[in-house]
Formats: C-alpha cells, sequence, structure tokens
C-alpha cells in the first residue's frame, strides 16, 4: 500500500544516534509533500520515533542488532516496494543497512560509502570526519540544506498521558524532581560510579526532591546499589519502563543526570536542565545538544580513551568526578533549588 511519504529513512540502532537524526528527519520532512519522512526502525525504538518532529509511519525492522539474514531483508525489501517511496536515506554504515532499500527498489538511495555499498546505494554524499566531527551534523549533511550546522534535536513528549504513567508506578507528583540515569551501554568506562549517584540522590532527597532511576534491564543492579547506598527514597524503574514511558517521565522532571548514553541524548532534546557526565568518551564528537546542559568531564591526559574498559585500571576519569562537581553543575540552572 503506498504511503503518504515519498521518503524513507533507515533509522541507526542506537538511541542517541536516533535522536541525532532528527533534525536530518525535520528538513526532509520539509522537503517531502507529505511533510513526514516514515522511518524503519528496531520496533523497541518506536516510542522514540513517533515523539521526532517529522516524523510520519514507523516500520519496524525485525533484525537484531548484527543480524545479516539475506532472505529476511530481500523479503522485507520486496514488501517496501509497494510504498512508492521515491527515495531513502540510509543512516547506518554497514553494508547489510543497504541492501532493503536495494531489495526495494527505491529510486534514489542516499547514504554515506561506509562499507562498500557501491551500487546498493546510488547517490553517496562526502564526508570529511575532520571537518565534520559530529554526528548530528553527518547525518544533517544528507539533506544537502546548505546550512553550515543542524540545529538542535527536538523529542515532543506526551504529556498527557503522565497522569496514568504517575499513578501505574505510585510516583509522587511534588515540585521538583530528578531523573539519574547510570547506564551506558558501551561499558563501564562511561559509567559514573554509583555510589556517587548514591550521594547525590542523597543530597536532594534531603531537600524533599523526589528522585528517579531510568534505564534498561541491564541497569536495574546499578539502580538498586544507588537505592541501597542513598538515603531511603530515590524509585528504581530501571528496566520497568518501555522507551516511551522513559522519555514522558523525564519530560515531567526538574533535571536529569546521566552518563554518556543514548537517555542523555533524549533529555537534552526535550530541552531539560542537565548535567553529563562524561569518563572515556569525548563531549566534541556526541555532546549532549541543549542550551540547558553542563558538561562534567575532568580531561584527564589519559582521557578520552573511548576504552569499553578503563585500560589502567583506575578509572580516575570518572571516580575522581565527585558529586560536588555535579552538584554544582545543576545550581547553574537558575530556576532549581
Amino acid at each position: 500500500m503506498p504511503s503518504s511519504s515519498s521518503t524513507l529513512l533507515v533509522a541507526p540502532s542506537w538511541v542517541g544516534d536516533m535522536v541525532m537524526s532528527q533534525p536530518l528527519i525535520a528538513t526532509l520532512a520539509q522537503q517531502d509533500a507529505s511533510g513526514t519522512v516514515d522511518i524503519l526502525a528496531p520496533s523497541w525504538t518506536a516510542g522514540l520515533c513517533e515523539r521526532l518532529p517529522g516524523a510520519g509511519q514507523v516500520i519496524a525492522s525485525p533484525f537484531a542488532h548484527g543480524e545479516f539474514n539475506w532472505n529476511s531483508r530481500r523479503a522485507l525489501g520486496k514488501q517496501l516496494a509497494n510504498h512508492g517511496y521515491q527515495r531513502v536515506f540510509v543512516l547506518p554504515n554497514s553494508f547489510k543497512a543497504a541492501l532493503i532499500p536495494w531489495f526495494s527498489g527505491i529510486p534514489q538511495r542516499i547514504g554515506y560509502v561506509g562499507e562498500w555499498r557501491y551500487g546498493l546505494l546510488n547517490k553517496t554524499i562526502p564526508l570529511n570526519k575532520k571537518a565534520r566531527p559530529r554526528l548530528v551534523d553527518r547525518y544533517f549533511d544528507l539533506a544537502q540544506s546548505g546550512l553550515a550546522s543542524a540545529p538542535n534535536p527536538v523529542i515532543r513528549a506526551r504529556r498527557e498521558s503522565l497522569p496514568t504513567l504517575f499513578q501505574s508506578f505510585g510516583l509522587p507528583v511534588q515540585k521538583h524532581s530528578l531523573i539519574l540515569c547510570p547506564g551506558a551501554e558501551y561499558g563501564p568506562a562511561k559509567r559514573w560510579p554509583a555510589r556517587h549517584f548514591a550521594a547525590l540522590a542523597s543530597h536532594y532527597l534531603n531537600q524533599e526532591w523526589s528522585v528517579i532511576i531510568l534505564g534498561s534491564a541491564k541497569d536495574h543492579e546499578a539502580g538498586e546499589e544507588i537505592c541501597a547506598k542513598a538515603i531511603p527514597g530515590a524509585r528504581n524503574l530501571c528496566g520497568q519502563t518501555n522507551l516511551a514511558q522513559a522519555i514522558d517521565l523525564m519530560a515531567a522532571s526538574s533535571a536529569v543526570v546521566t552518563n554518556d548514553s543514548g537517555l542523555m541524548h533524549i533529555a537534552a532534546a526535550l530541552g531539560k536542565p542537565m548535567v553529563a557526565v562524561f569518563g572515556s568518551s569525548s563531549p566534541s564528537f556526541t555532546p549532549p545538544l541543549s542550551d540547558r546542559a553542563c558538561i562534567a568531564y575532568l580531561s584527564l591526559a589519559c582521557s578520552p580513551c573511548f576504552k569499553r574498559e578503563c585500560p589502567l585500571g583506575h578509572l580516575d576519569c570518572l571516580e575522581k568526578l565527585l558529586p560536588e562537581n555535579v552538584i554544582a553543575g545543576l545550581a547553574t540552572f537558575k530556576n532549581l533549588i
């Protein structure tokens, strides 16, 4: 069945990368007669995609991260051939990500060369990594808008869902609330220690804030450790919310403290007052794109190393970044107490 949009976007698998594609999506939507862009994305990111201005229909990609499956990609491509897309933008750089648009026969297949995708893509855009260090600009350049840099990404939460969300999770409705995001999918060298998060939680619980910990099921143990080390009152919802619920809860918060993770980019796109904690990664490549974001980064001689685990065994870049540093960062936002 033909789509109302003539443009399809093959989305990245990582949450942060998906957020950073929003300026591209909005620009492509402006170029499309329908005013929207359809998105082929993993099903678990659908709640995020639906909240990106410019997004149209979200088509679930059934493939696990790294899964090849030639026959299934061919079958999905043949299904998409019936949608009538005239152009497709392929954001992942992998060979397999370009197969579905090729199988579908979409006339214009656009992206960076990536993994030797000559032929699969018929319009490749040159990439100067030194000139374009930020991923958001690399994505945005695919639209060839002529603008020097991408605007900041935007997410629109669905605030009408909040009363039901608060009730279902038994959350108090308080004037001030702090969201903590202790996870980072990449590895331990991007995760601020749980005892630091706990000290931060205690500081704001003592000021009668509510403190909510968000993340995936993989972060549940870290959330439990934070709750155990903080004074009573923090709520660990890691693994209990889907991505859409996490977005809407974050939108209702007063402030967010997060590692360099997908939830960091969501908080930035929601425009929340936030402190982003950086350890082994660099805030110059994938910073939180918001005027209301403060970066906590020690810039040690060994940083950034971009390793999953500290190669020196001390993790000083995060261990020595104290809760007081983060509290000082949040204090720069005048509307907070």
